[in-house]
């Protein structure tokens, strides 16, 4: 297969017919992995910009925000650095992304092409299985707090079932809201991006209406917006930062929420019409919606805190205060349905393309759902959260693994392959000799500055005098392994 014999979408977009799509299947690859025709193809600006809406006003992102107003800015400027971070997101996902809309490729195979066939198969697994299960089970378990509030709202006594009863550390009412929402969304999981789509559809209005009165309400409790933007926290660090080092922690911390999206952008522009529709959809859907969150945010946690007359940076706990009903439980679904979202775009997708591109020839992309789930469930989330800290030190962690990842493949489609792909080599027939073929082996620059990246950025785990590091996790990763990949290939 020639890429010359391939259709141009405007001109910049390439597509594969189904006879060259067939010849690949051939190989052995199948249809999860193969680059999309033009006909699959069906994701314009609409579908990105409302793809990222429901991902953003989720619950570990809410308790973010609270730790945020702890270093030291002020609640404006706290705003104003999340919508930088929005910016700095947007520009990663568009970037990371193109190769997947100008090619119709998907992750598994972008990551091919910047690690080489053998290479690959590590950064696919930290992203696609490791973070990928990881946080799919966290998100999970954060999600089943919030359902085991509404039903004991709606139904006290379940929340006495089972006595006391522990099942590794969690009760048995807990048990059974983290086995309900699990199972929702491995529901939202098989359904892939055609079930998400038609979820966000329903989750964006809701989205505006919840979340806009609750901002209302906020600013109506602490009375004024006046009273919000002049509240400083009591009991803040000891150690201040400077305010540059600040936006940037909280840039840092945006960007490893979105570490995992972030490198596995293709396997959502994949489908797009065309990369300027994804381009376009996916800056104004973080944009939007991480406006619309930093004013919420920022907002309910404040004036939830004047009102109850208590610091409370859980949004759940500030939800759960409320005197209405109908409030709770219609503030209470719209943050599962968020959960939801964020769960299936950035983590069950990716982990089931991923464990399909690592066994072509046994696991599909229903098969990869199934097995993802089945793992998150067994790792026991629950019990991965028992400290407070956790999911701090877990965003820092991935952060600093795939922040590498992400600058090395950014580093070599822009300036070393110059957005050019050869598809005939990529999908690479195993029955040939591939000896001269660009994508076989291992790409050991790319090995280098992704090793050398991560060992750097993860010295702040370790070396307590080095912990600013650890705060900037993905930003030193992703900035190091993009500056020494390009060197060793310039002195190669």
């Amino acid at each position: 297969m020639e890429i010359s014999n391939a259709t141009e979408n405007n001109g910049l977009d390439i597509a594969v017919t189904e006879a060259e799509v067939a010849i690949l299947r051939e190989r052995g690859y199948n249809d999860d992995v193969l680059p999309k025709t033009a006909e699959k193809r069906n994701m314009d600006t609409k579908n990105y910009f409302t793809l990222w809406m429901g991902s953003v006003h989720n619950i570990p992102n809410y308790t973010a925000v609270g730790g945020f107003l702890f270093l030291g800015l002020s609640p404006i400027n706290v705003m104003l650095a999340i919508v930088l971070s929005a910016l700095a997101v947007a520009a990663f996902m568009v970037y990371n992304g193109k190769a997947g809309s100008k090619y119709g490729i998907p992750f598994a195979m972008h990551l091919r092409s910047t690690y080489g066939d053998v290479g690959a198969k590590l950064p696919g697994t930290l992203r696609g299985v490791v973070a990928a299960i990881a946080w799919f089970g966290l998100q999970n378990y954060t999600g089943s707090l919030a359902l085991l509030i509404l039903i004991g709202k709606i139904w006290p006594s379940f929340l006495t079932i089972g006595g006391n009863f522990s099942f590794f550390g969690i009760s048995l009412p807990g048990l059974i809201a983290f086995t309900i929402f699990w199972l929702i969304n491995m529901a939202i999981g098989f359904g892939g991006g055609g079930a998400l789509n038609k979820f966000t559809a329903i989750l964006n209005p809701l989205i505006y209406v919840v979340f806009g009165g609750m901002s209302i309400w906020a600013v109506k409790v602490a009375g004024g917006i006046g009273n919000i933007l002049s509240f400083t926290p009591t009991n803040t660090p000891t150690q201040s930062y400077t305010p540059i080092l600040v936006y940037l922690m909280i840039i840092n911390s945006v960007l490893a929420v979105w570490a995992g999206p972030g490198a596995s952008a293709s396997d959502f522009t994949q489908n797009a019409k065309s990369t300027r529709a994804q381009a376009i959809g996916q800056t104004a859907s973080l944009l939007v919606a991480y406006v619309i969150f930093a004013f919420s945010s920022v907002a309910i946690l404040i004036g939830g805190s004047i009102h109850y007359g208590v610091q409370e940076w859980n949004v759940l706990n500030i939800v759960d205060r409320w005197d209405s009903m109908p409030a709770i439980i219609l503030a209470m679904v719209v943050l599962l349905m968020t959960t939801i979202s964020t769960n299936a775009t950035g983590n069950i997708i990716p982990a089931a393309y991923q464990l399909s591109a690592l066994f072509p020839k046994k696991v599909n992309y229903k098969k990869g759902v199934i097995i993802a789930g089945v793992i998150s469930y067994l790792i026991m989330p629950w019990k991965l959260m028992e400290n407070s800290d956790s999911i701090f030190a877990f965003l820092n962690m991935i952060g600093a693994v795939l922040g590498p990842v992400g600058g090395v493949m950014i580093a070599q489609y822009f300036f070393v392959l110059k957005e050019k792909l050869n598809l005939d080599e990529l999908y690479m027939d195993p029955e040939v000799d591939n000896t001269d073929n660009q994508y076989k082996g291992v790409n050991k620059e790319a090995y280098i500055a992704t090793i050398v990246a991560l060992v750097i950025s993860l010295l702040g785990q370790f070396i307590p005098s080095l912990q600013i590091i650890s705060s900037l996790s993905w930003l030193i990763g992703a900035g190091l392994s993009f500056l020494i990949y390009l060197g060793l290939k310039k002195f190669k």
